[in-house]
C-alpha cells in the first residue's frame, strides 16, 4: 500500500513519491501545471479523442495549436482524473523539453482563442494570481502553528483548491489582506460591528444570534456585524458616510470573539459559540464576486422554510443526514441602495453541534478528498485510525451520502449541490463515516413543476433564481454528487490502493442500484447504471467565456458505472 507524504504546515512535496519537500514556489508551479493539465484533458483534448496513455506517460494533443504534450503518470484513473508527477513536456522536432506553468497557460490561451474565436485578456493574469496565492499560502504555513480544532483545520486545509478549475485560487485584493483573512493561512479575526437605526435595516427570519454578538442598549438601533475586510472596501461609499455623519449608523469598532474563515472565505465560523455567518465580500474568487445578490437574501429564508420539513423527512428515512439551516438575514438598506443592501448582507447559518451525535467529529469533505494530505482530515489518516478496510469504509460513506441527495431530487424536486465544499462529514473516533451534513442554500434549487404553488408566492426576482429546469437540475446533481464529490473521494482512496479503483466504482454502482430499487427505478438512474457518460462541469470553458456559474456547460466523462464497463482506461 502506498500513502501520501505529509509535510506539516509547510511546503508540500512536488509529487507524492518525492523524498525531499519542494519549496513553496516549486510546489505552486507543479500544482498549477497539473491543474491546467487536468482542465485541458477533461474539456478540450479528451472530448476530441486527443488523449492516450503510452506506458507510464499520458500524451495529449492540442488539436488547433497542433502541439503534443506529455506528463509522467503516477496513477491512471478510469474517468480520466489521472494523477501526475514531475514536469510537463512538449515534443520538439528532436526531443521532449520541459514546459513551465506560464508557458502551458499561454498554450491553453492560444488553443481556446482558436476554438472559440474570441480572446480573454485576463486569463493569463488569473492563472498567475492563482499560482501566487498558492505560493504565498504555502510560505505562510511554514511559519505558523497548525489549527488545534480538527474541524477548523479541515476548512482551512485547501491550499491548492479545485483540481479541475484553471484558476482555483485566483483572487482580487492584496497579498496582505489574504494573509490576514484567507482560510489557507489559518486566519482568525474579530468582526466589525455597526449599530444601525431600525428603519434603515432590512431583515427577515430569526437573527437573534446577530443581536447577541454586540448588544446595543438603545432600542432605536440594532447590531449589524460586518466582515472587517468588507467594511474597509465599503467605507468610502457616499451613502454610508452620510448615514454615519448623521448618526444613523454608529461604528462600534472591532470586538467580540475571533471567527475563522471557512473554505468559502466569506463564511466565518466561531467554534466556541458554534456560530456560522455568511457575509458579502466584494472580492472576486475564481469566477465571481462573492457578495449576496439582493434576491438571494430573502430567497435563502424562503427556501429554508420550504426545505426544513423536506430535510426532516429525509433525516427520518436516512439517519445521519441534516441540512444546516439559514433561518435569517440582516442588512443595511438606506434609500434602497443596492450596493449597500448586497454589500452589508449577512446570513445566519445554524451550527454543527445541534446535529452532531456524541463522539462524532465534523470534517470538511474537500479536506478528506484532497489529492495531498494537507490536514489530519485526509482519508489516509482516517483509515489509519481504525481497522476498517477501504471498501467497507467506502460503502459506509456512500450509504450516508447518496440516498438523501437522490431522494431530494427524484422524490421532492429539490436540487441539492453536494460538492466537496458543501458537505461536512461526521466521523467516529476510529475514522469511520457517521453523518453527512449539507450546507449552503445558495446552490440549492427547485424543480418548478414540483413547487409551483410555493414559487407563485415569491416575487419574480426571487423566484426565477431559485429554479432549475429538469435537465439543468439533473446535470447539477449528477456533477456535484458523482463527479465533484464521489469520484474525488474515490480517487483519494485509489491513491492508497490503486488496484481497488474498479472495486470502488463497483460499490458506487451497488449503492446507486440499491437506491434505484426503492425509488421505482427512475429513467435517469437506469441510464446512469447503464453507463451513460457522466456530466462534468466545464470550468475552463466557463472561465474563458467569463460567464456566471449558473451558465456552466457540461462535458461527458466515461462512466465506470455500466455493468459492462471495461476496468481499464476508457478514452
Amino acid at each position: 500500500m502506498t500513502t501520501s507524504t505529509t509535510v506539516p504546515n509547510g511546503a508540500m512535496p512536488t509529487d507524492l513519491t518525492a523524498a525531499t519537500p519542494a519549496t513553496p514556489a516549486q510546489t505552486a508551479d507543479t500544482v498549477t501545471t497539473h491543474t491546467l493539465l487536468n482542465c485541458l484533458i477533461r474539456e478540450v483534448s479528451a472530448p476530441e479523442r486527443q488523449v492516450t496513455v503510452d506506458r507510464d506517460h499520458l500524451l495529449l494533443r492540442l488539436p488547433r495549436r497542433d502541439l503534443l504534450l506529455r506528463a509522467r503518470l503516477r496513477r491512471v484513473s478510469l474517468i480520466g482524473a489521472h494523477r501526475f508527477q514531475g514536469p510537463l513536456q512538449r515534443l520538439t522536432d528532436t526531443a521532449w523539453v520541459p514546459v513551465g506553468w506560464h508557458e502551458l497557460a499561454a498554450y491553453v490561451m492560444e488553443e481556446l482563442e482558436l476554438r472559440t474565436g474570441h480572446a480573454n485578456g485576463e486569463f493569463l493574469d488569473q492563472v498567475a494570481d492563482s499560482r501566487e496565492t498558492i505560493r504565498a499560502a504555502l510560505e505562510h504555513r511554514t511559519h505558523t502553528m497548525p489549527q488545534q480544532d480538527p474541524y477548523v483545520a479541515s476548512e482551512q486545509a485547501l491550499v491548492f483548491g479545485h483540481r479541475f478549475h484553471p484558476t482555483p485560487k485566483a483572487r482580487t485584493g492584496g497579498t496582505a489582506d489574504w494573509l490576514a483573512y484567507g482560510p489557507e493561512t489559518g486566519a482568525r479575526f474579530r468582526l466589525r460591528h455597526l449599530a444601525v437605526r431600525r428603519h434603515l435595516v432590512q431583515e427577515e427570519g430569526d437573527v437573534t444570534e446577530l443581536d447577541a454578538l454586540c448588544p446595543v442598549t438603545d432600542p432605536e438601533f440594532v447590531t449589524l456585524p460586518v466582515h472587517p475586510w468588507q467594511f474597509r472596501l465599503l467605507s468610502r461609499h457616499n451613502r454610508l458616510r452620510a448615514a454615519m455623519a448623521a448618526g444613523d449608523v454608529l461604528d462600534k469598532g472591532v470586538s467580540g470573539p475571533e471567527f475563522a474563515p471557512t473554505a468559502s472565505v466569506r463564511t466565518l465560523y466561531q467554534p466556541d459559540t458554534d456560530t456560522f455567518l455568511k457575509f458579502s465580500l466584494n472580492i472576486r474568487l475564481t469566477n465571481c464576486v462573492r457578495k449576496h445578490a439582493s434576491y438571494e437574501l430573502p430567497g435563502a429564508v424562503a427556501l429554508n422554510g420550504l426545505l426544513q420539513p423536506v430535510m426532516d423527512r429525509l433525516a427520518e428515512r436516512f439517519p445521519g443526514c441534516a441540512l444546516l439551516e439559514e433561518p435569517g438575514y440582516r442588512t443595511f438598506a438606506a434609500d434602497g441602495d443596492t450596493a449597500l443592501v448586497e454589500g452589508f448582507g449577512v446570513i445566519v447559518r445554524s451550527g454543527l453541534l445541534p446535529h452532531l451525535r456524541p463522539g462524532v467529529t465534523p470534517l470538511l469533505a474537500a479536506a478528506i478528498a484532497d489529492e495531498y494530505a494537507t490536514s489530519a482530515a485526509h482519508v489516509s489518516h482516517l483509515l489509519a485510525r481504525g481497522n476498517q478496510d477501504v471498501l467497507s469504509w467506502w460503502d459506509t460513506y456512500l450509504r450516508l451520502l447518496l440516498p438523501p441527495v437522490l431522494s431530494a431530487y427524484f422524490e421532492h424536486g429539490v436540487v441539492m449541490e453536494p460538492h466537496l465544499q458543501n458537505v461536512v462529514v461526521g466521523v467516529h473516533a476510529d475514522g469511520a463515516p457517521a453523518q453527512m451534513l449539507f450546507r449552503d442554500l445558495e446552490g440549492t434549487k427547485l424543480l418548478p413543476h414540483h413547487h409551483a404553488r410555493f414559487l407563485a408566492t415569491l416575487p419574480d426576482d426571487v423566484r426565477q433564481p431559485l429554479t432549475y429546469d429538469v435537465e439543468q437540475g439533473w446535470n447539477r446533481v449528477a456533477y456535484c454528487l458523482l463527479v465533484n464529490h464521489v469520484s474525488e473521494v474515490l480517487g483519494a482512496l485509489a491513491d492508497l490502493e490503486p488496484t481497488l479503483e474498479s472495486a470502488l466504482w463497483g460499490v458506487v454502482r451497488d449503492r446507486l442500484d440499491a437506491y434505484a430499487r426503492t425509488a421505482g427505478r427512475p429513467p435517469r438512474l437506469r441510464a446512469l447504471l447503464s453507463g451513460v457518460p457522466l456530466p462534468a462541469k466545464a470550468n475552463l470553458l466557463l472561465r474563458w467565456a467569463r460567464k456566471a456559474d449558473r451558465h456552466a456547460t457540461y462535458v461527458p466523462l466515461p462512466s465506470p458505472l455500466g455493468a459492462c464497463f471495461p476496468r481499464e482506461l476508457n478514452q
